[in-house]
């Protein structure tokens, strides 16, 4: 976990990406979160059917001089990337049809395991004007471990279902478009030509990160990935070249509040909790050798034996082997079937298991 008054941290940093990347330590963050340029260029003016002129995306920083060198910028920034991921980071990176299956392949050149790829599918996209085509209306995220066989990473499982309504979260997301007031004007003209919605960076951080994990975003353009990171008590690295888009977003930032931390707990996934040998619960001196466990009905009963196993009708074993024996069961859940004795009555020995956690948290 980073120092919570690290310098370095939360913090815009003015410069171009791949300059800026080659200056951070390796293996320093725990989360990449990339909104790279999408080399879209279109190759004639776009207008709507009543001859007003559509606010494409024509910025210098989107203008590559062909596909290799789009492709060799790809690498490079991907390659920084991964040298400053932390062995249990993730990254996430969303595109167009544009430049997305080219990231990809540079991807899985370089290393990374993809996990998923998600489809923000567009409540709201923009229709295509000339007809000639389907209305785009999904960009895609690619989210990838550093390695292939990287077995540590973080992923919210159970906060992303409590999320979506105690439903498993899908990897199709509807989600609007940037508008309102959360669209970023001056002078009444959008600020940032691809300015992400805060809803769609507000699922990628929960998903992926934890409190006080550090989030870089190397296009930072108007801030969103710090503003959302800021509020959810992640720390933050944001690098921006264009000088207008860095201070959009530091005024964006200092409007936020950070989150009060009891209130950004999450639904904790099992899997992510250490794992309890029931050992530990003699070695703790939280049950003894010798005491008897019982089921919620008194009909089964079985000793405990100094090494974390027990005895029950002559047959020996783990408190599953010997709770599924006694039922007649395939299987058991020895923590949530043996029970106790305690002065306030039968207790279930899973309490003994999460004292010990706690105990391991502090």
């Amino acid at each position: 976990m980073p120092c919570t008054n690290d310098p370095s941290l939360d913090q815009i940093i003015q410069a171009d990406s791949l300059e800026a990347l080659a200056t951070l330590p390796a293996e320093s963050v725990d989360l990449v979160f990339a909104d790279p340029p999408y080399n879209l260029q279109l190759e004639q003016t776009l207008l709507r059917p009543d001859h007003s002129r559509v606010d494409a995306v024509d910025n210098d920083w989107d203008k590559f001089a062909d596909f290799s060198a789009y492709d060799a910028f790809t690498e490079a920034w991907l390659t920084e990337c991964r040298r400053v991921l932390r062995k249990t980071g993730t990254l996430w990176v969303i595109g167009s049809y544009h430049n997305i299956f080219r990231v990809g392949t540079k991807l899985q050149d370089l290393g990374f395991w993809i996990l998923n790829d998600v489809i923000w599918r567009k409540s709201n996209p923009m229709p295509n004007f000339r007809g000639r085509r389907f209305t785009n209306a999904h960009e895609t995220l690619i989210w990838c471990t550093k390695e292939r066989d990287q077995k540590r990473y973080t992923f919210n499982y159970n906060a992303m279902k409590a999320l979506n309504e105690d439903l498993q979260m899908r990897s199709d997301w509807l989600l609007p478009l940037c508008t309102g007031h959360e669209r970023l004007r001056v002078n009444g003209q959008k600020a940032h030509p691809t300015q992400k919605p805060e809803a769609l960076l507000y699922r990628v951080i929960l998903a992926a990160t934890r409190i006080d994990d550090i989030v870089l975003d190397p296009f930072f353009g108007t801030g969103t990935t710090g503003v959302v990171a800021k509020r959810l008590r992640r720390r933050y690295i944001g690098i921006e070249r264009d000088e207008t888009y860095v201070a959009l977003a530091r005024e964006r930032l200092a409007a936020v509040t950070p989150g009060h931390l009891p209130d950004l707990d999450i639904t904790e996934s099992k899997r992510a909790e250490p794992r309890i040998p029931f050992g530990q619960v003699l070695e703790r001196g939280l049950l003894s050798p010798g005491e008897m466990l019982f089921d919620l009905k008194r009909r089964f009963h079985a000793k405990v034996r100094a090494d974390g196993s027990l005895l029950a009708e002559g047959i020996t074993g783990s408190i599953h082997q010997v709770g599924a024996h006694l039922q007649g069961a395939p299987a058991c859940n020895g923590w949530a079937f043996w029970y106790h004795e305690t002065k306030g009555g039968p207790e279930l020995i899973d309490a003994l298991r999460q004292r010990i956690r706690a105990e391991i948290a502090v």
